[in-house]
């Protein structure tokens, strides 16, 4: 009975969530002829919204954005489960992006979200898998947004309500920016798997072997215990990092950046993997976030 009781209401869910993509399509097929722009990391998230958009009968072109550190396992899943889902490569890759900014990708400086992951979708209505429940941060975004362009570092929100105002501001707002539908704000992580189970939808078989996200290989918005466990799986990138730091202190040696701790990249990968946690986890020659800052300027 409790089982039926949860499915009835992952069932309402659904619906609500079908009900508002149908809604907003008249205004992405006005922005866009393929309709929407359905952001697709492969993660269970994206594999909702892809199964929403489905259920919803709308128009859509679904994209994932390749950031060259992806799991291989994640790509190779989205090839043969949603072969029509489109690949996009970066224009550069994060080894040398690395070697560009003369810093690692950091919690408090992550570039390489804005280059590899952040883009397409201009032009587009986007629909994305964002939750409230994944972070602080996301708890203060809306089911419907108008995302300004990333100079201004602010965003317009539109509530996905019954006020025809509001949805008449929403479908004749010429503002330049990334339009954004988020249908599953409000679901939790228990939601999204019920739904995922109801339907039989396909997912990466990462979940299944103990994996919690499955984002870029190293992230450092991943706990040390995830990272540490993600380069034991593939040590092939930790090389792959490894070498891109050796490059990058090069190049800060050549733009005149000395460090007296940063002498090659087995230096940076330590202080990169443990910084975060710097007084429970001391690694010798590590540095503290204060003294890179001044180092990075």
């Amino acid at each position: 009975m409790e089982q039926m009781v949860l499915f009835s209401q992952v069932i309402k869910k659904a619906n609500t969530a079908v009900e508002m993509i149908q809604l907003f399509e008249p205004t992405a097929l006005q922005y866009h002829p393929d309709g929407y722009y359905l952001a697709f990391s492969g993660g269970k998230d994206s594999v909702a919204i892809y199964g929403l958009a489905q259920m919803a009968g709308v128009k859509f072109k679904a994209h994932y954005h390749l950031t060259t550190v992806d799991p291989p396992e994640l790509v190779y899943f989205i090839r043969s489960q949603y072969p029509d889902v489109i690949i996009d490569p970066p224009e550069i890759t994060m080894w040398n992006l690395i070697e560009k900014k003369q810093f690692p990708p950091m919690r408090t400086g992550r570039y390489c979200c804005e280059v590899l992951k952040e883009r397409g979708g201009m032009g587009y209505f986007t629909i994305t898998g964002v939750r409230w429940e994944e972070s602080w941060k996301r708890a203060r975004r809306q089911g419907v947004e108008i995302v300004r362009p990333r100079k201004s570092r602010q965003y317009e929100i539109y509530l996905n309500c019954d006020n025809d105002e509001l949805r008449r501001q929403v479908e004749t707002c010429t503002m330049k920016g990334k339009r954004v539908l988020n249908p599953i704000i409000d679901w939790s992580e228990e939601d999204v798997w019920r739904f995922i189970r109801k339907y039989n939808l396909p997912y990466c078989e990462l979940y299944d072997e103990g994996f919690s996200r499955l984002g870029c290989i190293g992230c450092p918005m991943a706990s040390v215990r995830c990272r540490l466990k993600e380069f034991e799986r593939y040590p092939t990138y930790k090389r792959a990092y490894i070498r891109a730091f050796d490059r990058m202190v090069r190049a800060r040696e050549t733009a005149g950046k000395q460090s007296k701790l940063w002498k090659t990249g087995e230096d940076v990968f330590q202080w990169w993997m443990h910084e975060p946690i710097r007084k429970e986890h001391q690694v010798d020659g590590q540095i503290g976030l204060d003294e890179y800052i001044d180092m990075a300027a």
